[in-house]
């Protein structure tokens, strides 16, 4: 686990827990699907199966983004978790996804869902509530989920 403390010519951020800052962006598409979010949640599992997935993520684990693209892809998380764990490479947990996933992944439909994340009214009430918590409710720039992991992660300023 990395934490990286904020640069003394940065305001203090709130504490909200371990940051894994080697984590990919949400925002970064896997390279064979197209799919945002998917190297991130090839990343926690690793992690998760080294047992270095902190509480924080751990909570959100199977739930949340990756929950939510398991759905769309119509596969149950545990069996991406096995993939991963059965792969010797990133080639052959391409191959393996591959078989597990739809032949056509909806990548363009995924996409625009999870960079939405946030926006619906529903949505928008609960991440006003994570805004709050982490100090940040003027912050207009930060407008969905993704926006606040990138926040969190230090990939936002």
């Amino acid at each position: 686990m990395s934490t990286n403390p904020p640069s003394d010519t940065q305001a203090p951020r709130p504490d909200t827990g371990a940051v894994l800052y080697d984590l990919p962006s949400p925002y970064l598409p896997h390279p064979a699907f197209g799919l945002l979010h998917l190297p991130r949640f090839i990343a926690k599992i690793r992690k998760h199966l080294a047992g270095a997935l902190p509480k924080e993520y751990a909570r959100n684990f199977t739930k949340g983004f990756d929950g939510f693209l398991c759905l769309h892809l119509g596969v149950d998380p545990q069996l991406v978790i096995a993939a991963v764990r059965d792969s010797k490479s990133d080639e052959e947990l391409t191959d393996r996804l591959k078989a597990l996933f739809p032949i056509d992944p909806k990548a363009a439909k995924w996409n625009r869902q999870v960079v939405q994340i946030g926006m619906s009214v529903m949505g928008k009430e609960a991440l006003d509530a994570t805004k709050k918590k982490m100090g940040v409710l003027d912050r207009d720039d930060l407008r969905s989920f993704a926006d606040m992991i990138e926040y969190d992660e230090e990939r936002l300023a």
